[in-house]
């Protein structure tokens, strides 16, 4: 491959902050591929069809040696594992030795979050039973978020669609926040041409005032105590260390360190006493990427949050007792069941309260678990409840599938059932993990694979 130009300014300015040897590795380097395990869905290597290398600060993260075709591998859509960028995996590894061991729940939101893969990520490394808010501005991009985390299973789980202005009345609500904010690209250079295109010192202050925008907005509904994660996938020192050293200047942050090991490669920030961590292609496998972690002033109070298991309906349904039992006894035990327009969700009771006060502020596009859709006296399951690890197993009859016939369901096509398959929904699966449902209605069986989510090209 042809070295890539890079704007001469754009260099000036890499030298200047004595990043020379950056500059051959972006203008030359080839990009990894690397993804990471669901460890919630007990995904191991084993179970994927290609094999990697660890990653040093992700443990079910792997660098693989070539790009497979990722869209016609089903475990992919089973939510099996994430294709991530190697750097980014770093927020997990933050969250884990932050909250890893905390003990009980904590709220969360990450504020700019599409397309997911940091959502992820940090699910991982939360305490069991966290509350999780993924926003999103652009409508597109996320409904590509809502996608991949419903994808990624996680039942106490929100996606929210708006302005981040919206978190300014969600006051001291937070535990943690990641503000993985828009930026000028600097890092994703040797993966996306337009990060090299569009480069400019004024995209560098545009994206700067936005930055400012995004924490000012988040700050409010930050604990006391509370951890913000900023992060960029940017070199220059406006959009890093000199917008953590305004956080910490205007609300008092606390610049906080977390242990790393030397061999990683990472840097540390440049012209700055604040904590910054900073990945670079010429120090290590992985983009370009910029971290700092930052504590509102404050104490933190840990809430002993109470859920109460209730049916939001004073009047129960048929389709609401369906939904019901299609859960765990678990699952049903600690979450409220009910409906919204033709909709009947599951949510975790300890989060419904916070449910109800963001639904007040801004659009949520996914709740919980969505059981399935309410169509005239039917209830319809959906790929939410498919994947997610609340299903009980016994809940619908199963038919195990071949890759061929995967890829085929997948795409949207019909599919033969075999002889003697029962009538009604049947839950498909791939090497025995769930992969979403058919109406089988006797002479044929109708495809309820989510339209939009569906394959649209064909394995050459």
């Amino acid at each position: 491959m042809p070295s890539r130009i890079l704007p001469e300014q754009f260099l000036a300015m890499l030298a200047d902050l004595g990043l020379d040897e950056l500059k051959a590795a972006l203008a030359e380097g080839e990009p990894c591929t690397s993804v990471r395990l669901n460890v919630s869905k007990n995904v191991t290597e084993e179970d994927i069809r290609f094999k990697g290398s660890r990653i040093p600060w992700c443990e079910a993260g792997l660098y693989l040696d070539q790009r497979p075709k990722f869209t016609f591998d089903p475990a992919l859509h089973q939510g099996c594992y994430y294709v991530q960028e190697a750097s980014s995996m770093f927020h997990g590894y933050i969250v884990k030795k932050l909250f890893g061991n905390a003990g009980s729940p904590v709220r969360v939101l990450d504020s700019c979050a599409a397309p997911g893969g940091k959502t992820t990520g940090v699910i991982d490394s939360l305490p069991a039973g966290s509350l999780v808010v993924a926003n999103e501005y652009v409508p597109s991009r996320a409904a590509v978020l809502r996608e991949n985390l419903i994808k990624w299973s996680y039942p106490s789980c929100v996606v929210t669609r708006g302005d981040t202005a919206a978190f300014r009345r969600l006051k001291d609500t937070f535990d943690l926040i990641v503000a993985d904010v828009p930026c000028s690209g600097e890092g994703m250079m040797r993966k996306d041409a337009d990060a090299i295109s569009q480069w400019s010192a004024g995209l560098i202050h545009e994206c700067t005032e936005r930055q400012w925008d995004i924490v000012n907005n988040l700050w409010s509904s930050l604990k006391p105590g509370g951890i913000m994660i900023y992060s960029t996938c940017t070199f220059n020192r406006s959009e890093n260390e000199e917008m953590v050293e305004r956080i910490i200047n205007e609300f008092g942050a606390e610049s906080i360190a977390i242990d790393i090991a030397p061999e990683w490669g990472i840097a540390g920030g440049i012209g700055t006493d604040a904590n910054c961590y900073r990945f670079m292609p010429h120090r290590l496998r992985g983009e370009g990427l910029f971290v700092a972690i930052l504590r509102k002033p404050g104490e933190m109070r840990c809430e002993r949050q109470k859920g109460k298991n209730k049916t939001k309906n004073a009047k129960s349904t048929p389709q609401l007792t369906s939904a019901k039992s299609w859960l765990t006894d678990e699952a049903a035990a600690e979450m409220e069941i009910y409906a919204d327009e033709d909709r009947i969700n599951a949510f975790p009771s300890l989060h419904a309260d916070t449910l109800r006060k963001i639904k007040k502020e801004l659009d949520v596009i996914h709740e919980g678990i969505l059981m399935g859709n309410v169509k005239g006296r039917d209830l319809i399951p959906s790929q939410s409840l498919a994947l997610s690890p609340c299903l009980r197993k016994d809940a619908f009859p199963t038919v195990e599938i071949d890759s061929q016939t995967a890829i085929t369901y997948l795409s949207g096509d019909a599919i033969t059932l075999p002889d003697g398959t029962p009538r009604g929904f049947i839950l498909l699966t791939h090497f025995d993990r769930p992969l979403g449902f058919v109406k089988n209605i006797g002479n044929r069986s109708n495809n309820l694979y989510p339209t939009p989510w569906r394959i649209k090209s064909k394995i050459n």
